[in-house]
């Protein structure tokens, strides 16, 4: 079993399955206010160079939820690559808890600290990849059909958000669809790491331009801003660009009765309107409660060792 929790592919698909299906348990329990204190006396550490609600709150009351402690880590206070080596920091907090996650904008810190720290490490996002956010979509799609079932579309920003979901439906098999502007696709390099793991999983990864076709009779429609952190000063021209993405009832028309995702935090009247986001296919905030329980599935699988 890998060590580090840095992208969904790293996992065979039975891992996967695993964690997901851990995740609903988790989830039952909660809501019936029971929690399994599998990582008691656990110490997690979480690393943030982005602004976040979901990823910060999910991994702290989860960690606590499970009997374990977390402490909070701004780079003002650690200073990595100024006041110390990623190196150091990794092996420094390798004596002293037991996991870290770490929610940066470079993938190559995460792929750092994991290669020095001696503990699991956990992208909690990178400007790469955002597995935590796509193990918390399949643990969603689940809730309303077998996913193996299921036509998925996500519209929008060739982003961290599809490259994972691109990873994960390589791994499991699974169908999706991705329309993008042709400036906007996918990272070329999850591309290549996806096909042959589609290849030996039977997955349908289908790339286009076309929104419309994309979500051509499929179950879900997934849609993420149109400008990500760090971004800000395009988002005038990324506006224009993504004009012809935004999911509204007019795109919808062309997916029957699919469920409408998004990872959240959403720009209403850019890339969703206001009435689907809030209206009744959406499923955000079921995608959001199940951040806590997919993450807490992550955890459990790389300390419950």
């Amino acid at each position: 079993m890998p060590k580090d929790f840095l992208s969904v592919a790293d996992f065979s698909a039975d891992d996967l399955w695993s964690m997901a299906d851990r995740a609903a348990s988790l989830r039952a329990a909660h809501r019936e206010g029971k929690h399994e204190r599998t990582l008691e006396g656990r110490t997690l550490a979480m690393y943030f160079e982005k602004p976040s609600l979901r990823t910060h709150v999910t991994f702290e009351a989860g960690i606590a939820q499970l009997g374990g402690h977390g402490i909070l880590l701004k780079p003002e206070q650690i200073g990595i690559g100024s006041r110390e080596s990623a190196s150091d920091v990794a092996r420094a907090l390798s004596r002293w808890v037991d996991v870290l996650m770490a929610r940066t904008f470079s993938h190559a810190l995460v792929e750092e600290l994991a290669a020095e720290a001696t503990i699991p490490v956990i992208n909690g996002l990178t400007d790469l990849l955002h597995p935590c956010q796509a193990m918390a979509d399949l643990v969603t799609i689940a809730q309303y059909r077998k996913p193996q079932d299921a036509a998925i579309a996500y519209v929008g920003d060739g982003n961290n958000v599809v490259n994972s979901l691109i990873l994960l439906a390589s791994v499991l098999g699974l169908r999706l669809h991705v329309a993008t502007p042709p400036s906007h696709r996918p990272t070329a390099e999850i591309l290549e790491r996806a096909k042959p793991l589609a290849r030996e999983s039977g997955a349908e990864i289908e790339l286009g331009e076309d929104p419309a076709e994309a979500v051509r009779g499929v179950d879900f429609v997934y849609t993420d801003t149109w400008t990500s952190m760090g971004q800000e000063a395009e988002a005038a021209e990324r506006r224009e660009i993504f004009r012809d993405y935004q999911v509204n009832d007019s795109l919808l028309a062309h997916a029957n009765d699919a469920r409408v995702m998004h990872c959240l935090p959403a720009h209403r009247g850019e890339e969703v309107t206001a009435e689907v986001l809030d209206g009744p296919r959406s499923i955000v905030f079921d995608q959001a409660e199940n951040r806590l329980h997919a993450q807490n599935a992550i955890l459990e699988h790389l300390l419950a060792r």
